[in-house]
Parts: structure tokens; C-alpha cells; sequence
């Protein structure tokens, strides 16, 4: 068993309050009426458990989470291969470079591309 609780009742969204697709995903599950636990990873920083947890329910590895692309990623750092641990810190000390928004509905995780896939999950 993980370190994040999960429920067939409500959507958990792992997201930035900065990021614009997840504000536009927010608005539209409460449109739909889903219920909705929002976590801003700005306010409340995941613990190194959580990333590794929301990676692996992605099916993806931790480095893969990186945004690259991400402003606050090039301008701190450069295209590099690091172990997992450094990625996690990376993470940790700089949310916003993590890919996001995540959704988690019982045992099913996605990465929010478009604010309708929200209805999928």
C-alpha cells in the first residue's frame, strides 16, 4: 500500500496554481459536478515517497515527471541524466518543473493533457 490515499468517491488532482491546464481542468470537473480534492504542489510539497508513488501508478520513471520545456527547469538546470533520489529532490525543491496535473480515482492515475480528460478518469 502507498503513501496516497485514493477513493472510488472522489477525484484526487496533484497540481500547479500556476499552471493554466490545470486551473482550466479544475474548472471543468467542478463544472461536471465531480467531486473534487484538489492538492496544489506549490503549497504542499510532495514527499519524495509521494513522486516515486505517482510515477509508478503513471507507469512511468521519476525523470520522465521533469518538465524540461518548463522555464524554471532551463533556466536552473541543464539536460542531464541523474539517479532517481536526485530527481525526486529536483522535484521536491522545484515543484512547478513537475509534469501536472495528475488525477488519481481509485486505482486508475492519468496525466491531464486537456481539461476533458477529467471525465475519463
Amino acid at each position: 500500500m502507498g503513501e496516497i490515499a485514493t477513493s472510488n468517491r472522489q477525484i484526487t488532482l496533484y497540481y500547479s496554481s500556476d499552471s493554466v491546464r490545470a486551473k482550466q481542468a479544475l474548472a471543468y470537473a467542478k463544472a461536471e459536478g465531480l467531486a473534487i480534492q484538489a492538492i496544489d504542489i506549490l503549497k504542499t510539497p510532495l514527499t519524495g515517497t509521494q513522486i516515486v508513488e505517482l510515477a509508478k501508478r503513471l507507469g512511468i520513471e521519476v525523470k520522465d515527471l521533469i518538465n524540461q520545456d518548463h522555464p524554471s527547469y532551463s533556466s536552473k538546470f541543464e539536460p542531464h541524466e541523474l539517479s532517481t533520489d536526485d530527481w525526486v529532490k529536483m522535484i521536491h525543491h522545484t515543484p512547478q518543473i513537475m509534469k501536472q496535473p495528475i488525477a488519481l480515482h481509485g486505482d486508475k492515475t492519468i496525466l491531464v493533457e486537456t481539461p476533458s480528460d477529467m471525465i475519463k478518469i
